[in-house]
């Protein structure tokens, strides 16, 4: 089968000036656990940087006040959690209700590891009814147990090698010399977008291909994958196509990296340098 490949950036979001901000959806993400905040907030505030109209945070109950206090924002919803501060037994109902409200969402960002989170990941994936990004410890989850079919909405996946390597079963090494076939394969037998992170990022749906030509090696630190996870989910959540709104994303994240690397340097860039600089990307684009 033949495969599209794509160059041309899709049509933008429109912004209509009688829009509220139920106009421009609402993003639910769960993320975070004890030790990563973090991650919860960068995704948090990329999914506002990226437009999306209301975003909740969904994270355990102990981290809450850390990450409404990063940023007033967003909202926040607190979960239930294990010994650990990982998001445990209870929390999938709570989940599943707020995503019948939501427009898009996205889970997997500092979660961490447990056999009560392999069960969520599975649950949300095959239950939630509106577009899932599915990211890091999501993904790790969902390669070790129910794998990534029967989804009742679409579903992008955004894995970097080492992550995509468990969710295949194939050496980093393999995969790297033919990161684009792997992704086409993929994304088709599975009926997802796959975003394959790093050095000229692929997104596919096993159609259609694009390669994004935009990011720096600055962006390799940690947090900057939250960051696009939240944008993604924004994007979704204004109505774009799956495909669209990750060949967007990306191209969004890595032209605030090089923006960014312009001010500050590649060795001096961190995560949250991106949501700074995403006001720039979207200029850029927006003038082309």
């Amino acid at each position: 089968m033949s495969v599209q490949r794509v160059t041309e950036l899709p049509t933008l979001p429109s912004r209509p000036a009688d829009a509220h901000k139920g106009s421009f959806g609402r993003v639910v993400i769960a993320a975070g656990s004890r030790g990563m905040s973090g991650a919860a907030a960068l995704a948090g505030l990329g999914a506002l940087r990226g437009g999306a109209g209301l975003v909740y945070v969904a994270v355990p109950e102990s981290i809450l006040p850390i990450v409404a206090g990063i940023d007033p924002s967003y909202l926040t919803i607190p979960l239930p959690e294990d010994d650990h501060g990982r998001i445990s037994k209870g929390a999938g109902s709570i989940l599943l209700e707020s995503l019948q409200e939501a427009s898009a969402a996205a889970i997997g960002p500092g979660w961490g590891q447990s056999k009560k989170l392999t069960s969520l990941a599975s649950k949300l994936y095959s239950s939630a009814e509106c577009p899932l990004v599915v990211d890091a410890d999501a993904l790790n989850a969902l390669a070790s147990s129910s794998g990534f079919s029967g989804a009742l909405a679409p579903r992008i996946l955004t894995p970097h090698p080492g992550e995509f390597s468990r969710m295949t079963g194939k050496p980093i090494a393999e995969i790297q010399q033919n990161r684009e076939q792997f992704a086409i394969d993929f994304a088709r037998e599975n009926s997802v977008v796959l975003l394959l992170k790093g050095h000229e990022t692929v997104i596919t749906d096993g159609e259609k291909i694009a390669i994004n030509p935009t990011g720096n090696p600055g962006m390799a630190t940690g947090g900057s994958g939250d960051v696009l996870t939240g944008l993604i989910a924004a994007l979704l959540a204004q109505k774009m196509e799956p495909f669209a709104a990750a060949q967007l994303g990306a191209y969004l994240h890595g032209l605030a990296g090089d923006c960014a690397a312009e001010e500050v340097a590649q060795h001096g860039l961190i995560a949250s340098d991106l949501l700074l600089y995403l006001g720039d990307a979207w200029l850029t684009v927006e003038e082309t």
